[in-house]
């Protein structure tokens, strides 16, 4: 039985990215051969070389939320932390609130100099607040002027441009994570992939906080995995299901892109046009129906990431692997460098 230990890899601290790179492309791109466990050391900006024409790149194109207010309770003008979790409609959403205990039911916040109100009004079983928010206008627009970017825990960094931490290809906003292999592409090289003779294609996967969320289960497949909503189009679908006929690859830009198709695909592999909330669990011994090569960044030691990569490329060459990119100095997580699996 494999267990969450299996996953742990010693990541000094110093390795945690804080910061984006000035250029997104000049991360450093690490290649992972599945099958051999062979690695090789390049540049991000190198990815075009590495691809073949016909072949399929499959992007995540969901965009995060400015999710985090900061503002104060009424009247007593105490500080409040309100993370935007889920729209549950007519302006009332699930939310992580800081203090929690502070913020019981009946609670009135102000944001933004009172520009934006809040009355929590329900609280769920595991703690998180339902918060019906009032304002003028469209909500979205005061969001973009009032909240910050809910960056991961690990990065302790304020972020000076928000963009940084939104992919360039980014279109429909519902994330409170960023799909983070994709924050390297940058317009220019994805002409020269195009031009190369590769499609590209959208999934939409609104990233939810729980990929942030320990595993805390000691054997692997105790964990309960978090659910979050996904959808493809009918030209995504065809695309990907004319590639797999030509016997051509399917590349996910990310393990959101990946846990879009696999949870959508027929045993076959055949794609259709759907959507819907996933709470697919990849770990080794899965086996993909679709997905044959990953761009994806390096991830937290026992996460349930880890073990999507693991299950990909095995667990031995994963952490083989980000053994020698401790030794290198690559830089992890978000802001981190990528690795390209194949």
């Amino acid at each position: 039985m494999l267990k969450t230990h299996d996953f742990y890899y010693d990541l000094p601290e110093e390795l945690i990215a804080q910061t984006p790179l000035e250029r997104r492309d000049a991360s450093r791109l690490m290649t992972l051969d599945r099958k051999t466990g062979e690695v090789t050391h390049r540049h991000f900006y190198d990815l075009v070389d590495l691809l073949q024409p016909g072949d399929c790149l499959v992007m995540n194109n969901s965009r995060v939320l400015p999710a985090r207010l900061l503002g104060h309770r009424e009247p007593t003008g105490g500080a409040v932390e309100v993370l935007l979790l889920k729209d549950q409609g007519s302006g009332v959403w699930e939310c992580l609130t800081k203090p929690g205990r502070k913020t019981h039911t009946g609670t009135e916040l102000s944001f933004g100099g009172g520009e934006l109100t809040a009355t929590v009004v329900g609280e769920k079983e595991d703690g998180n607040k339902l918060v019906q928010f009032h304002y003028k206008g469209i909500f979205l627009e005061v969001l973009e002027r009032l909240g910050k970017m809910p960056l991961p825990p690990y990065i302790k960094e304020e972020l000076e441009d928000g963009e940084r931490y939104q992919t360039v290809y980014s279109k429909v906003n519902g994330s409170a994570a960023a799909p983070t292999a994709g924050l390297h592409f940058t317009p220019e090289l994805m002409d020269r992939i195009r031009q190369k003779g590769v499609d590209i294609v959208p999934v939409l996967l609104h990233v939810g906080l729980g990929t942030f969320r320990p595993v805390k289960a000691e054997e692997v497949t105790e964990h309960h995995m978090h659910s979050e909503l996904c959808m493809m189009n009918a030209e995504t679908a065809k695309m990907l299901n004319e590639t797999k006929q030509s016997g051509r690859r399917i590349i996910c830009v990310g393990t959101t892109s990946c846990r879009t198709i696999e949870s959508w695909a027929g045993e076959d592999g055949t794609m259709t046009a759907t959507g819907g909330w996933t709470n697919i669990y990849i770990y080794p011994g899965y086996r993909f129906k679709v997905m044959d090569a990953l761009v994806t960044n390096f991830h937290l030691p026992e996460s349930t990431l880890i073990m999507l990569v693991s299950a990909l490329a095995g667990r031995e060459h994963v952490l083989a692997a980000y053994e020698e990119a401790v030794r290198e100095r690559y830089r992890f997580f978000s802001f981190g460098d990528a690795m390209f699996i194949s």
